[in-house]
């Protein structure tokens, strides 16, 4: 992890790991992520570059540039929540494994 953005931002291990899941996720958009932590869409991309192996890196921001979902101005006006409708809140925000 970044010892910079801990520090400068005040997170715990637990939140940084969350700010990754919450980039990756397609619904979440960045300003979703700079309610909950403070950190604007750029230092959201800065934090994945400092805190993600380098293709891994690549293969986030090729997928999330460019993507409606992840730019609240981009997004249709229908929707108006911050996560996936298949999260469970029960669930510490893990998608719950469907039984059959």
């Amino acid at each position: 992890m970044s010892i910079n953005y801990i520090e400068k931002y005040n997170l715990e291990p637990h939140e940084a790991d969350r700010i990754i899941g919450m980039a990756w996720e397609d619904r979440t958009p960045f300003d979703a992520i700079e309610a909950q932590f403070g950190l604007s869409e750029d230092e959201v991309i800065d934090f994945m570059r400092r805190n993600l192996k380098r293709k891994s890196w690549e293969r986030w921001r090729k997928r999330v540039s460019g993507r409606n979902t992840k730019h609240r101005k981009k997004r249709s006006e229908k929707v108006n929540r911050f996560v996936s409708a298949a999260q469970n809140p029960s669930t510490n925000n893990r998608i719950a494994k469907k039984k059959y």
